[in-house]
């Protein structure tokens, strides 16, 4: 190659460097300002007339809605880890009894106490193993007491709830502002329904704002129908719209819940009644031979082998009732 070539082959590499560096360099600002012209324009243009423009207008709130929808969603999966195993003190809270952590385990005592008295004394069996369901009693029980207590607590809100919705419809279409709705209920609302809106109501009070005192009514009251009154209220609170409307629309969708619930009640009685006897016919055939027969049915109580058997019968009893529960047990 003659000298003028390689000259003119290093200046075109040369510039093809400096080029690419430049437009390395340049490229995310030009980028970034495509960016902000675009959102000058949009923002011109709504500022213009949306009524030029409808479309843009209601992509923009679509937009906002499901960035709503979608924290709230994140929020709810992060305190559904924690639901899935509330503490004690939680579920005491939940199940509306008022007890302590001490009277909760004052109360265990005493109920493993009297079970081992009964066990030892009553039907005589081997002092240890009149303590290991001594034990078991004092465990067990409590924790299914305050799991009924909880559950038919949480079976009353459910059933009152839609009539407190329906109260905040009829206020807000009144001219009632939310907060005022809320007082309402917690004046005048049925048990347990009452007692929860007026902590909302002393939430906002101390300044907190509605939709988050909303979702802490979420974590008192892990329903489905609390989360629904939750999720409107944050959208409407975040991205606007017709509030009546969608508390209408929410109250139909709660009334209706509440009619299926019925419904699957109905239908599952049948169920639950032969489970409850086919539950119960072991321990009052037991009963009953005991009565009958006490030397017959006593070398269960009074023999290792009986022991045995005992445990084994208990142990499979157990096994089928919970089968059986899980067989008419309905989510809904």
């Amino acid at each position: 190659m003659s000298l003028a070539s390689n000259s003119l082959l290093t200046f075109l590499l040369v510039a093809l460097s400096v080029g690419g560096l430049l437009y390395a360099f340049l490229e995310p600002r030009i980028r970034y300002e495509a960016r902000v012209k675009n959102r000058l324009r949009l923002v011109a243009g709504e500022r213009a007339g949306t009524a030029s423009q409808p479309g843009v207008a209601g992509k923009s709130r679509k937009r906002s809605i499901e960035d709503t929808l979608k924290e709230i969603e994140a929020k709810q999966k992060e305190k559904a880890k924690a639901r899935s195993s509330p503490s004690l003190t939680v579920r005491l809270r939940q199940s509306g009894l008022g007890w302590t952590k001490a009277t909760y385990l004052s109360i265990c005592v005493t109920v493993g106490l009297i079970a081992y008295v009964l066990m030892a004394f009553v039907i005589a069996l081997n002092p240890l193993v009149a303590g290991i369901v001594g034990m078991m009693m004092g465990t067990v029980l409590p924790h299914l007491y305050v799991g009924f207590k909880r559950s038919r607590r949480f079976m009353a809100f459910g059933d009152e709830f839609p009539n407190s919705v329906d109260v905040i419809v009829r206020g807000v279409r009144s001219g009632l502002p939310l907060g005022d709705c809320l007082r309402v209920i917690a004046a005048e609302g049925q048990e347990p329904v009452r007692s929860e809106f007026k902590m909302i109501v002393d939430d906002q009070t101390l300044g907190v704002p509605v939709q988050d005192a909303m979702m802490r009514l979420t974590d008192r009251v892990p329903l489905p129908e609390t989360n629904f009154l939750a999720t409107v209220i944050a959208i409407q609170s975040q991205s606007g719209g017709n509030l009546t409307e969608a508390l209408a629309n929410l109250s139909n969708v709660l009334r209706e819940r509440k009619k299926m619930r019925a419904k699957i009640k109905a239908f599952s009685a049948e169920a639950k009644a032969s489970a409850g006897i086919i539950g119960s016919l072991p321990p009052a055939v037991a009963g009953l031979l005991y009565l009958t027969s006490p030397q017959y049915i006593s070398l269960l109580f009074t023999t290792t082998g009986g022991h045995v058997v005992l445990a084994i019968s208990a142990i499979w009893m157990g096994i089928g009732i919970i089968v059986m529960r899980a067989m008419i047990n309905f989510d809904f």
